[in-house]
């Protein structure tokens, strides 16, 4: 029986079936020992073939081919990466200005990673309610950049979250939820499903930072969901839209990066790195280099040039390979 991945417990999978159906299945022992080097290499989004054994018991027997995932680098050294979801249709990384703050950094880390594995990309700015006037602007200006780029964006508050524009993001399509932990995420996912599906943190007020209140990854039907009436399902075999939320994340560490790919992931940096007077330039102050030129003269934002150093120190320390 082939099903889908919607819900990883660590030991445990929650697998749905079109008739829609969900059953709990362990995963064959074999799956360690195929050479797979990642923390998880069964993943929520993953379509899986499914066997009942003579004792009832159900067992994952195999994958099918993902058309896409995003991965970053485990916190388990032991493994190279955890893979963070399967078959994703858009990824929706939920940022904050302030309570807690998200560095352009783990911003950037995020996107160069969708932009490596193919996975469209949109950024939700959260908590705009909480923001004074020097904080307002600086959305203004971090929103106008990514916008420039090609990266939709949106500013909500997810305690009051009316605005059609943002809930129809997540029609029709397999979405992964990510962020640092405190920003909002479960907040907002419990703003678009309707009822209390995921727990929501209070911020430390020692660090002033999230705590963690999501523990496994999970998949969640948008069933009898639209912001039009005459797309309503009537029950979860119906569904064609998914939520994924996954545990907030601290850092984003990318993988398999060799230090002259690593502009390629920077859509900027990679139109006008065609300018330079080497192929293989880092940008880092060669001769002729067009990109060090662009940031200079305000053409590349500081922040997305620090962003791409950050990348290349790791993967010329091979911290990714």
């Amino acid at each position: 029986m082939k099903g889908l991945v919607i819900k990883s417990t660590g030991t445990s999978y929650e697998v749905y079936f079109p008739d829609g159906t969900m059953i709990d299945c362990h995963v064959k022992g074999n799956f360690r020992i195929r050479g797979i080097r990642s923390t998880n290499p069964i993943a929520i989004g993953d379509y899986v073939e499914v066997m009942q054994a003579e004792d009832g018991a159900n067992w994952i027997t195999d994958v099918y081919d993902r058309k896409n995932y995003i991965v970053r680098r485990s916190a388990n050294l032991s493994y190279a990466s955890h893979i963070l979801a399967a078959n994703v249709d858009m990824a929706a990384l939920v940022v904050a200005i302030n309570h807690p703050k998200t560095s352009t950094i783990f911003i950037d880390r995020f996107l160069a990673t969708c932009e490596a594995y193919r996975v469209p990309a949109c950024l939700i700015f959260n908590k705009i309610d909480l923001l004074n006037e020097e904080e307002l602007q600086e959305l203004t200006l971090l929103r106008h950049l990514y916008q420039s780029l090609g990266y939709p964006t949106y500013a909500i508050s997810a305690l009051q979250l009316n605005d059609d524009e943002v809930i129809s993001i997540f029609q029709n399509r397999i979405t992964l939820l990510s962020g640092n932990s405190g920003v909002g995420k479960s907040t907002l996912l419990n703003a678009i499903l309707g009822e209390n599906v995921a727990r929501t943190g209070a911020i430390s007020a020692a660090h002033h930072k999230g705590m963690h209140t999501t523990t496994f990854s999970e998949m969640y039907p948008l069933a009898n969901f639209s912001t039009s009436e005459t797309h309503k399902t009537s029950s979860i075999s119906e569904t064609r839209s998914w939520i994924i939320d996954t545990p907030g994340i601290k850092g984003f560490g990318m993988l398999d990066v060799q230090k002259e790919e690593v502009g390629h992931y920077f859509r900027e940096i990679f139109e006008v790195s065609r300018q330079c007077r080497y192929s293989n330039c880092l940008h880092t102050g060669e001769p002729g280099c067009a990109v060090h030129h662009a940031v200079a003269n305000g053409e590349i934002a500081i922040s997305r040039y620090e962003s791409y150093l950050s990348i290349l120190e790791d993967a010329n320390e091979g911290k990714y390979r």
